[in-house]
This record gives C-alpha cells, structure tokens and sequence, in this order.
C-alpha cells in the first residue's frame, strides 16, 4: 500500500528522555489518525516506557505500553517533512530547508506519574497547535 503524497511525516526526537518523544507521537496518531506518518526516535531504542509515562497516558485514554522508538538515524530525518527536536536539538542531523521545531520542555521536579503530568499536558498543547498549523483537524 503506498503513502499518499499530501500525508505529512512527522520525527519526534528525544535523545535524553524517550518518553517525550513517544508521548508527541502517540499523542499525534491519536489526534491526526491516518492523515499524518507519525515516527519517534532516540539515540538507542528504549527498552520500555517509563511506567510513569504510561500511567500518565493512560489517564488520557492513550496506551503506549508496547511503544518503542527508533534509533535516530540520518535517513528518518531526512525523510521526514517535519522534525520536532524535545530537548535534544544538538544530537539531530540538521539538513538545509527542512522544517525543525524545538519543544524545549521542563525535567520533571520528581518522580512518578505527579511529575509526569505537566509534560504530557504541555505536549499534548503544542501536538494541537502542530495539527493546526499543518492543517489538520483532531479528531479527539
């Protein structure tokens, strides 16, 4: 089956923390569906999500228990139309004419899902604002 052409494909990287980047992207599929190729990746695949970051999904409606990203590669950012750097923007391959955002987000204050809460709301946000920006309504 091929990628209609007008499909936006989107890299979340997170170098540090792979939980942001699984939260943007599992937020994304859940608001865009379909209409937009949605990706993660990091500097090594996690081995699994912090339970932290999946409780705090859950309490959203998102299961992201079985998500993992991808090793960050040179190909996934030059394939990507958009690629939102959270925190990491110096460890991504940077290419002329691509389109970067970088989501500077706060370390949690503590653990468990009480810190966690605050980032996922903050991306959750700018995944809107993103959805809007490219065009597409969400459907959540």
């Amino acid at each position: 089956m091929s990628t209609p052409a007008s499909r936006p494909s989107v890299l979340f990287v997170c170098v540090h923390n792979a939980g942001r980047s699984q939260m943007g992207a599992a937020f994304l599929t859940h608001l865009a569906g379909d209409r937009v190729e949605v990706r993660s990746a990091g500097s090594a695949p996690a081995a699994s999500v912090n339970p932290a970051v999946v409780d705090a999904m859950k309490e959203v409606g998102i299961d992201i228990s079985a998500q993992t990203p991808k090793v960050l590669t040179t190909e996934a950012v030059q394939s990507s139309d958009v690629v939102i750097t959270m925190g990491c923007g110096d460890a991504c391959p940077v290419f002329p004419g691509k389109r970067y955002l970088d989501w500077q987000l706060d370390d949690p204050a503590g653990q468990g899902v009480e810190s966690v809460r605050p980032i996922r709301d903050a991306v959750e946000q700018r995944v809107r604002t993103l959805l809007g920006e490219l065009g597409i309504p969400a459907s959540a």
